[in-house]
């Protein structure tokens, strides 16, 4: 029998749907038949290039078509399975809230609000700050309410997967009180403005060179609460405010004319002479040329060919004495912007040196058995009118234990203080001694207050001059009178420095008492001693009466 021939096989080609064009990469044309191939069978017929990743793009369409169902039943099945929850992505003001009920959201809102503020911003700069002190003031259950109902009504699609997966930031419900917001905006200003450089002086590798003006930056307080206002709500998706801020321009932009004067001054050291006039102490700061170089800057100034002045970049200043305060003792301070204007008002006048105040701070005693407010009083050298005004609740007697406050003596010195200059009275010694330059210029007998009308101890000053004073409790007109301190406060009535004293126009008084406690408070000099004190001594100088 011939043998059978195999039945012959057909071949049938599926065209598939090419996948979507944008993942779609040129494939290569299969080479052209040639008559021999055409003869082959079908079965034995050649597979393209390329025909693998065809077979997975195949399959590609439905599994995306899958992935998509997939993710519309899971948004389902949160709002279906979750309506009194929030969305897991759900943010307010930057507080994450997803999956909370609506009082787990409230609780969350606004302990976190509390904790952390607002947030104001500046580029990338942020400053955090209570929303009380700009007047805002929030509806945590409101808020709460707004970010469980997200969802429900009018989102579409893409905000529910936002929502779901990644994060959707909605704003807070709050009330805003305008007034407030403007003046606290204005209070905080000070920490976030960057002030203005002038063109000035630096060292740069050994040399001085000049250094660039820098622009500043200011907030503006009312155009912020009008951009916010603006954004309603939704400026705050994220819990933070932004600023809108004014550009500074600096007032020297040339430091050409000052580089020549600058010269010649950076030759030495700058020196800070910090003076306390209550302890009599210094503290002596020296501040190198390469340090105090990088502070130069420049001024207008008409007085001045040039038409500026030499001046000294507060921030770098600043900066130097906040290092030095280690060097103080804890009881003293600066006041910086008047030692600031100090030693600015030394560099305009071209000086490389500065005396400059220290100050001391209250003290705080803790009274003890036997202690009265006149004893404790006259230890810290303050009349005790004082200390009673201080310390309201004396009027009810003291207590052993209780802790009190001392007025810093620093009170007493209400004009600027003469620094190389002092009185020194002792009512044991009952002399007067002057020194000037740290040295004894004069030495003299003296008479001060009796015990029932004493003369206080403490640091005092000048603070007056006249020719004849009347004392008209005890009918007495004293010569070359000089202030030092009023016993009582708020009061016209002065304790001081004079000469022997008349009464009734003619009669003098106490000529052969010095050296003895006479007078009714004030120290008593010779009528020739008291005229030259009396034009020597300029209203600022320190007085310091010692027991």
């Amino acid at each position: 029998m011939p043998p059978r021939r195999a039945p012959r096989t057909r071949t049938t080609l599926r065209r598939a749907a090419p996948p979507p064009q944008p993942t779609l990469q040129p494939l290569p044309l299969p080479p052209a038949p040639t008559p021999q191939s055409r003869r082959r069978p079908p079965h034995r017929q050649q597979k393209p290039n390329g025909s693998g990743w065809m077979n997975w793009a195949i399959f590609a369409a439905p599994l995306a078509l899958l992935g998509v169902l997939a993710l519309i039943v899971l948004v389902g099945a949160v709002l279906l399975f979750s309506g009194s929850r929030a969305l897991p992505g759900i943010q307010v003001a930057g507080i994450p809230v997803g999956g909370m009920n609506a009082e787990t959201a409230v609780a969350q809102i606004a302990q976190t609000w509390d904790g952390r503020g607002v947030l104001l911003r500046d580029g990338d700069q942020i400053y955090p700050i209570q929303p009380s002190l700009l007047g805002i003031s929030l509806d945590a259950a409101a808020s709460a309410q707004a970010a469980v109902g997200y969802g429900r009504t009018g989102v579409s699609m893409g905000g529910l997967v936002r929502a779901a997966f990644d994060k959707v930031a909605l704003a807070p419900i709050i009330s805003l009180d305008r007034e407030t917001f403007v003046r606290g905006l204005a209070e905080i200003a000070p920490q976030i403005d960057r002030p203005a450089r002038n063109a000035g002086v630096a060292f740069v590798g050994g040399a001085l060179q000049e250094r660039a003006a820098v622009e500043g930056r200011a907030v503006d307080a009312s155009a912020t609460l009008a951009q916010f206002e603006a954004q309603g709500i939704s400026a705050l998706r994220d819990g933070a405010l932004d600023l809108v801020m004014q550009r500074i321009a600096p007032t020297v932009t040339d430091a050409a004319p000052i580089l020549a004067a600058a010269q010649s001054l950076l030759a030495s050291p700058f020196r800070i002479d910090a003076y306390n006039p209550v302890t009599n102490t210094r503290v002596n700061w020296q501040v190198m040329p390469d340090t105090w170089a990088s502070w130069l800057t420049a001024s207008p100034d008409d007085t001045q060919p040039t038409g500026l002045a030499l001046a000294f970049d507060t921030n770098g200043v600043r900066g130097y004495l906040e290092g030095q305060r280690g060097t103080l003792s804890q009881n003293e301070y600066l006041n910086m912007d008047e030692t600031l204007a100090t030693i600015n008002a030394a560099i305009a006048r071209a000086e490389t040196q500065a005396v400059v105040r220290l100050y001391n701070r209250d003290a705080t005693h803790t009274v003890q058995p036997g202690e009265s407010i006149t004893s404790i009083a006259w230890d810290y050298g303050v009349p005790y009118l004082y200390i009673q005004q201080a310390n309201p609740s004396l009027e009810d007697g003291l207590s052993v234990g209780e802790t009190i406050t001392i007025p810093s003596a620093d009170d007493f010195l209400e004009l600027p203080v003469v620094p190389d200059k002092r009185i020194v009275v002792s009512i044991g010694e009952q002399r007067v001694r002057v020194y000037e330059g740290g040295a004894l210029r004069w030495d003299w007998v003296a008479s001060t207050g009796i015990t029932s009308s004493p003369t206080w101890t403490g640091i005092y000053q000048i603070i007056s001059h006249e020719p004849n004073a009347y004392a008209g409790n005890w009918d007495l007109w004293m010569p070359n009178f000089m202030g030092v301190y009023r016993p009582i406060p708020g009061a016209d009535f002065t304790n001081g420095f004079h000469g022997f004293p008349t009464r009734g126009g003619s009669q003098l008084l106490w000529t052969n008492s010095l050296g003895t406690r006479v007078t009714y408070g004030c120290i008593l000099l010779s009528n020739e001693n008291i005229r030259l004190l009396y034009d020597w001594a300029e209203q600022g100088v320190v007085v310091e009466i010692q027991a």
